[in-house]
């Protein structure tokens, strides 16, 4: 069994992470850290977890990644690279759930407002999204894995972007349940203010933006408008992105679904839907899986790709275990082969 560190257990990424690491066949949590809850009982935060994890969380400090194989930083953006410099310098592979190494370092200081403090480290950082980046995951010892909202969007335009069928213009209207925002109380997230409502935000640029739009560009080797447009959804999980993409007579629905399957096929957690289907958030939640589905406007002109998985875990932690099994060796699946929740 492989040892995997938990650092930054006590966030809802972090609680996933324990969540599916728990029925792991091949890797067993070793340690828990959380910062405010250090001493708490894990159960006592999360009852859901409490006769699965008697312990407590602990403080982080660099002697707890001692006999681990592999650590998760669930840490905040700006905290988690430290993290990872101290994991890598004990030889200790990791899978970083923060913003801290998904963008190049041209970027990082006009996106985040600072330097990166280890630019050297950002480099090295192989990008986590897994369908599409295997090769260099599995030879990766530190892995960025990616944003909620960039897992859902690149997964739905990645053939049409390989393939050419991506110019000008791209519209990506995203729209996440309320644990995407973390489990830090803010007004925004707060039920009197989010319930009974939905809302756009970060119009005018939101962090998960350049990730998308980066991407995409290297993937169509050409540049492109990206709008893109999140919105808060008064529901726990789930992430729906519906992509609109100019097909001006280029080719056929149905060679494009093709496409789209010869991508697809073999992915054990992608699933492409029959035409006249369109994927729903309840269909994914508590599993690794995306659900995608393609189909033209009327008219013909415009090409609506619709995709869905659960913010938390194939947006978050199941991902990031999807990224460590290949890293180990391990089989892609290991952990997270069970169905979603539903209903």
């Amino acid at each position: 069994m492989l040892k995997a560190a938990v650092i930054g257990a006590s966030g809802y990424t972090g609680a996933e992470l324990l969540r599916i690491l728990w029925g792991h066949p091949h890797m067993d949590v070793c340690v828990a850290t959380a910062g405010q809850y250090a001493g708490v009982p894990i159960g006592e935060l999360y009852p859901s977890l409490a006769l699965h994890y008697p312990g407590k969380f602990e403080e982080y400090d660099r002697g707890v990644l001692d006999g681990c194989d592999l650590a998760f930083s669930g840490l905040p953006h700006g905290e988690s690279m430290k993290v990872v410099a101290d994991a890598v310098s004990a030889g200790v592979k990791v899978v970083d759930l923060s913003a801290d190494f998904r963008l190049p370092a041209a970027e990082y200081e006009e996106w985040y407002g600072t330097a990166p403090p280890a630019p050297e480290l950002l480099e090295e950082a192989a990008y986590g999204l897994t369908e599409l980046c295997r090769e260099p995951v599995s030879k990766a010892r530190i892995v960025a894995n990616p944003g909620c909202y960039p897992t859902a969007t690149l997964l739905g335009l990645a053939p049409l972007a390989k393939a050419g069928f991506l110019e000008g213009t791209v519209i990506v209207d995203a729209k996440s349940g309320i644990s995407g925002a973390g489990r830090k109380l803010t007004l925004a997230t707060h039920f009197p203010q989010a319930a009974d409502s939905i809302s756009p935000y970060a119009v005018d640029g939101h962090r998960h933006l350049p990730e998308i739009w980066g991407r995409l560009e290297d993937m169509a080797d050409e540049k492109l408008n990206v709008v893109f447009t999140p919105h808060l959804v008064p529901m726990n999980r789930g992430i729906l992105s519906t992509m609109y993409v100019d097909l001006s007579g280029r080719d056929s629905l149905s060679n494009i679904r093709t496409l789209y399957d010869e991508a697809y096929g073999d992915e054990p957690f992608v699933c492409m839907l029959s035409p006249g289907s369109y994927p729903q958030t309840k269909a994914v939640q508590g599993s690794n899986n995306c659900q995608i589905a393609i189909d033209a406007a009327r008219g013909g002109r415009t090409l609506v790709v619709t995709s869905v998985i659960d913010n938390l875990v194939k947006g978050a932690s199941g991902q990031a275990v999807q990224n460590a099994n290949i890293m180990c060796g391990l089989d892609e699946a290991a952990g997270l082969a069970g169905p979603a929740l539903f209903p």
